[in-house]
């Protein structure tokens, strides 16, 4: 594959790329956005289902009015205009996944329109991204394809449909023609799906975990020479979901979208697959231009027009946005922007900001979030927030740690006895026995012991080599089997050979 791609810096040598986003987000509801349905994920598969989202003759779509507020939020937080009126149409197209041969969605009439969303990169540059529109939609079921290589329809012998997702609430957010990138395009596109996500989250309309298709991105690209006007053929990747996964896709077709130019090839219009083993995409199905979904107002359900004292209700109560609280947040504990990025990156942020509500300081929620609860979430492949330990348990290992009951090594033993399911911190200290020796009188009889068994460093540092001393504090808090506090015994250390420190 890689043998038919141009070097990233060759392909932006010759050609500018324009990318276009569209994200699908599912709304945290209870319900379906037209029926009464649960959306519970888990669920023996079609025990979920209705005569309306099965698209029965007879059965009548209501609309589901927490979707409308959560569109209309949407809307707002991305800087868009809310459409005074606006109304449903008929998506027409026959595919197994969709029982209706129709998808209820939003066509010329979207209930956001717009707006736009500033991202920031890597190096503290700030990317406006502007938005088309914000509609609202449901979601299709799903597709098993079974007997295949590769999980897809090609080459199966049977597929499997599950209807319980049909009739989910989505927003569909597309942005306009994103140009002027240049070679910061997947940087960008990874920036601003990672922003919406925080926007998403913070409004509290969805999880929006992209590694449970709550959050998806199709990646649209085209190649134009520099000095050129006119857009190119574009490609379009589906339902990407991750984060890492839109830089690689937006990537690997700059550089293969080149590889064709280049050669003096023609680009498909059509929609690609992202393999995440390899970073590559292969073709789907070609997507023509004249594509007709037969687009009509749904007579079913009457237009939407929001009340303009409402959305102004609904925007006097948005939430701080991301960036704004990351920028406060960033100031309050004295951290730089590269640092402040990777607890973003790493999930921490809120698990951090929840610690300190327990009672941590700054510092010490970001050292062990950052740290050793970082390290167990990336040895078992999952998210921070998904680990058995709460923010308020964090907050006491921190406090023990504060107060000289436990030092880190014993601190480590605590968090990963809590983990695993040993219970609250104080309890695991009491059955591990793990708290610091602080009585002087046995810190004192372990000091001694290790001056005489290392006759020959004590006297190096009473001749002045008082950073030899760190021998000895090794050697205590080996007896002590690392509950010592390691600060208490040099100064006992040092005390013993008449030595200032």
């Amino acid at each position: 594959m890689t043998s038919e791609l141009l070097s990233y810096e060759d392909a932006l040598a010759s050609y500018d790329p324009v990318m276009g986003l569209e994200v699908h987000v599912e709304l945290g509801t209870r319900t379906k956005m037209f029926c009464g349905c649960s959306t519970e994920l888990g669920a023996e598969p079609n025990s979920q289902t209705c005569p309306t989202c099965l698209g029965l003759p007879g059965s009548l779509p209501v609309v589901n009015a927490i979707g409308v507020e959560s569109a209309v939020k949407i809307g707002l937080a991305l800087n868009c205009e809310i459409a005074e009126w606006c109304r449903f149409a008929r998506k027409n197209y026959f595919y197994p996944d969709m029982p209706k041969n129709f998808q209820t969605s939003q066509y010329d009439e979207p209930i956001a329109f717009n707006g736009y969303l500033d991202v920031q990169l890597e190096d503290g540059e700030i990317f406006r991204v502007e938005i088309e529109r914000a509609h609202m939609e449901e979601d299709t079921g799903k597709s098993t394809h079974v007997g295949g290589a590769t999980g897809r329809i090609h080459g199966a012998s049977h597929s499997l449909l599950d209807y319980n997702r049909a009739g989910i609430p989505l927003i569909e957010i597309v942005t306009k023609p994103i140009e002027g990138a240049g070679e910061r395009a997947p940087e960008v596109a990874k920036a601003y799906v990672a922003e919406l996500r925080e926007v998403i989250k913070a409004l509290n309309v969805s999880e929006a975990r992209m590694d449970k298709g709550q959050m998806r991105c199709d990646v649209n690209l085209s190649l134009r020479p520099h000095g050129v006007e006119k857009f190119g053929t574009r490609s379009e990747t589906k339902n990407v979901n991750s984060l890492r996964s839109v830089e690689r896709a937006a990537r690997f077709e700059i550089q293969r979208h080149a590889a064709v130019l280049s050669s003096g090839g023609t680009i498909v219009q059509e929609t690609r697959h992202f393999h995440e083993d390899d970073g590559s995409t292969t073709s789907g199905r070609i997507k023509d231009n004249a594509e007709d979904y037969r687009y009509f107002p749904e007579p079913d359900l009457v237009p939407v027009a929001p009340a303009r004292a409402w959305v102004e209700e609904l925007r006097s109560g948005l939430p701080e946005m991301p960036r704004v609280r990351r920028n406060r947040l960033r100031e309050e504990w004295g951290v730089s922007e590269h640092d402040m990025q990777s607890m973003l990156n790493a999930g921490a942020v809120d698990p951090i900001v929840a610690t300190i509500e327990a009672g941590a300081d700054a510092a010490g929620a970001r050292k062990w979030w950052m740290g050793e609860l970082a390290r167990n979430a990336n040895e078992q492949g999952v998210a921070l927030d998904e680990l058995p330990v709460t923010p308020a348990q964090v907050a006491r290992v921190v406090a023990l740690v504060s107060e000289g009951s436990l030092n880190d090594k014993l601190a480590r033993q605590v968090i990963e006895g809590v983990l695993a399911g040993e219970g609250d911190p104080d309890a695991v200290v009491e059955k591990r026995g793990l708290k610091v020796v602080s009585d002087e009188g046995a810190l004192g009889s372990a000091v001694d012991e290790a001056i005489a068994s290392n006759a020959a460093i004590a006297d190096k540092i009473r001749g002045g080599k008082v950073a030899a001393v760190g021998a000895l504090v090794g050697a205590v808090m080996k007896t002590t089997r690392g509950q010592a506090d390691a600060a208490r015994v040099k100064e006992l250390i040092l005390e013993r050979l008449g030595v200032e420190g």
